[in-house]
């Protein structure tokens, strides 16, 4: 079949065939093996002009094993042969421990083809391909072939799944049946359906980065106002002198006011203003000032005299300084206590005081904008999901104990449905999960000891290509791409829209399914973004099947395109069936329906066409019988309207509405057609019989068509039931 090599370059050869009879052969895309002596070197048809065969350089071949790239070139008289039966695992792996079934190669009579699961599992992935293209399927199919592979039984496994839509709910909901040690748990926030549990995040888990972006923090300067107001939160949650702690933070507040240069009206509207937002039951406007001999509310104390002062100025600062304890400027909390949103807004408020921030206009407008966003998230529908029913603090380990390990079952697969929420706040629950993961696998002392998984479905509405666009320089996912798998923390990116996910993120994966992309800038973000990838493996994948990708990176020995097998259960991300849902369900008939006789409106000269001129108002004359059975003119009646033709003086025109104008049409036309055979009435399933044939010159009698009969046919129901096999409530059209 191959003469000989005619030019050897850096990255491939050029070889001539002996025939031009070989060119009927597909040869595309085929591997061939080039031997030297003792070397073998495994090269890929990339390219046939003529009697001209183009090959890429893949690997050399030693002790039967594949290694990538080539350090010798081959001789010009090297030996030429296509890759033997027997070699093939070689490339699409084998059936061996350590190895999973992926999927079958097309170029290779469905020869399975074997994912190395160390280097695929433990790196960095990312899926990607247009809608419709399989991706949802691909990854449901993975995860099915690596459960049902009894070597490798992935008891410990934490796959932690954000689902933008819920749609892998069906596909891993019966993940018991594969193996009874096996369970699947569905966290949800579309709690309408009734399936799976109710997502809570406990909100003292966040951290100032966390709460940032749940409030939209626009500026650093923001951040130092959310790290005190977390502190105090905890500090009220936990300490047993909270109220003494609050009545130091309003005393230190109100002595600031005091020794300040404003004057007693303002100092005094100031004093009122902190009390009004921060009280205690001992520290308020009503708290009753004992003097010598008296006794006053605290507000009275605030009366000024004819020159300008507080009546009762060393009183009021006498009181004001009793409660003020030094010490607790230096009190640290735990960070592990349990509060609410209602804390956290109550925290923030005393922290607007503590600081002075009241004072400063930049930080005041800072600080209400903060206090706008915490109380509309308060009064929102997003506030259940940080409502968490612990009544003592927990730790994050203890959270995430709980969440893979709930009454002594083990979760291998958990599924967050992000269905119900809008995607600026499916971003801060993706984000806030992912740091919590991240901090604990970090905190382990066995790095690496505990690894989880966290797929990303629609990943560039959460892993965006910028910085977050509320709060500068935050993402999460830019550092577990960096850091995160040294500590067995793992990202799978599953999206259609390559371009508009973070380059950081993107480089960092080492393992790459490309189901069908078209889009050219996808395409050549790939080609940009990802190292040591030719162009012809780009180009490969635009011509891919619904269902076949193109895989490439460690855990491949080269670029493949694999087929990957249907995943059963499938997920919920099939196309929408218009068919049968227009046809309401009913029955596909063996035959066609009858056509109906299309009529074109006679086209004249309009110099030889006469024109009756009327008046708007003015009504024509016809004699039109109404069948009352059908709402249909009668034939008679059609006839003698048909040659008439009217034209109007839009000078005279007035209410376009007018709904007592009839309009006479045009002599109507009918189009030529084949008389019907034997056809079949859709409605009433009755023979049709045969028109005779009409005359187009003249104006013609068309008869209506038959109506069907009410009892004939079934009418479309108004309720739609659900899906067949779904329990679903029917629904209204």
């Amino acid at each position: 079949m191959f003469d000989r090599i005619i030019y050897i370059g850096d990255q491939g050869a050029e070889i001539k065939l002996k025939d031009k009879e070989h060119l009927a052969m597909n040869l595309m895309n085929l591997h061939l093996v080039i031997e030297d002596e003792n070397k073998k070197i495994l090269a890929e048809v990339d390219d046939l002009q003529d009697d001209i065969v183009k090959v890429r350089f893949l690997g050399e071949i030693v002790n039967g094993r594949l290694v990538g790239g080539v350090l010798r070139k081959p001789r010009i008289d090297a030996s030429i042969r296509v890759i033997e039966q027997n070699e093939i695992p070689m490339i699409v792996g084998r059936d061996e421990p350590g190895y999973m079934l992926l999927g079958v190669s097309p170029f290779y009579n469905d020869h399975p083809v074997y994912l190395d699961v160390n280097n695929f599992f433990s790196n960095h992935f990312a899926i990607f391909g247009n809608s419709g293209s399989g991706k949802s399927c691909g990854i449901s199919r993975i995860m099915q072939n690596m459960f049902m592979d009894k070597r490798l039984f992935p008891y410990k496994s934490n796959i932690l799944i954000f689902d933008a839509s819920g749609e892998y709910y069906n596909a891993f909901k019966d993940l018991n049946r594969i193996d009874s040690n096996y369970h699947y748990r569905f966290l949800t926030t579309n709690e309408v359906d009734g399936i799976g549990e109710p997502l809570r995040l406990p909100i003292f888990l966040l951290n100032e980065t966390d709460i940032a972006l749940l409030l939209q923090a626009s500026n650093h300067s923001q951040l130092p106002i959310i790290e005190r107001m977390i502190k105090l939160a905890r500090i009220f949650a936990q300490s047993s002198d909270a109220n003494k702690y609050k009545n130091h933070l309003i005393a230190k507040a109100i002595m600031t006011i005091l020794y300040s240069n404003e004057t007693s009206p303002h100092k005094r509207n100031e004093v009122f203003s902190i009390l009004a937002s921060c009280s205690t039951p001992e520290f308020s406007l009503e708290s009753p000032v004992q003097g010598i001999g008296y006794v006053r509310k605290f507000r009275e104390c605030f009366l000024i005299d004819s020159h300008g002062q507080f009546s009762e100025s060393v009183l009021l600062t006498e009181y004001v300084s009793s409660f003020i304890h030094d010490e607790y400027d230096d009190y640290e909390p735990s960070k592990e206590c349990y509060y609410t949103l209602e804390d956290l807004e109550k925290a923030l408020n005393f922290t607007l005081i503590s600081e002075g921030w009241l004072r400063n206009e930049k930080t005041y407008a800072d600080s209400v904008t903060l206090r706008v966003r915490l109380h509309s998230l308060i009064t929102s529908n997003n506030a259940k999901y940080f409502d968490s029913p612990t009544p003592n603090y927990i730790t994050l380990e203890k959270y995430l104990s709980d969440l893979i390990i709930s009454n002594g079952t083990k979760y291998q697969i958990i599924n967050i449905n992000l269905d119900d929420v809008d995607d600026d706040f499916a971003k801060v629950i993706t984000k806030v999960y992912s740091r919590l993961l991240f901090e604990f696998t970090k905190g382990l002392k066995n790095r690496a000891s505990i690894p989880f998984h966290i797929l990303v479905e629609e990943a560039h509405r959460y892993i965006q290509n910028d910085t977050d666009r509320f709060l500068i320089g935050y993402n999460i996912f830019e550092r577990i791409a960096k850091e995160g798998r040294k500590y067995g923390l793992i990202l799978g990116l599953i999206s259609q829209r390559p371009v508009e996910l973070s380059d950081t993120v993107i480089s960092q994966c080492s393992n790459f399914l490309i189901f069908k992309m078209n889009h050219p800038v996808d395409v050549d973000y790939i080609r940009k973004m990802v190292p040591n990838i030719s162009d012809d493996v780009v180009e490969k994948q635009k011509t891919l099947q619904s269902g076949t990708c193109l895989g490439f990176g460690s855990a491949f020995k080269i670029p493949l395109i694999v087929k990957l097998k249907m995943p059963d259960p499938m997920p919920k991300s099939g196309n929408c069936d218009v068919v049968t849902i227009w046809n309401g369900n009913r029955p596909v008939p063996n035959s066609e329906p009858p056509r109906e006789t299309y009529v074109q409106p006679q086209m004249k000269n309009y110099q030889q066409q006469p024109v009756n001129t009327m008046n708007y108002n003015q009504q024509p004359t016809m004699n039109t019988n109404i069948n009352n059975s059908t709402g249909i003119p009668e034939v008679g009646d059609i006839k003698k309207l048909a040659p008439q033709t009217i034209a109007f003086d839009t000078s005279t025109i007035g209410n376009i509405n007018n709904p007592s104008l009839n309009v006479i049409p045009p002599s109507p036309v009918v189009m030529p057609q084949e008389p019907p055979q034997n056809q079949v009435n859709f409605a009433n399933n009755q023979s049709v019989q045969p028109q005779p044939t009409i005359n187009v010159t003249q104006p013609v009698n068309i008869a209506p068509s038959p109506m069907p009969s009410t009892n004939s046919a079934s009418p479309i129901p108004e309720v739609m039931p659900g899906l067949a096999g779904d329990n679903t409530n029917p629904t209204i059209i």
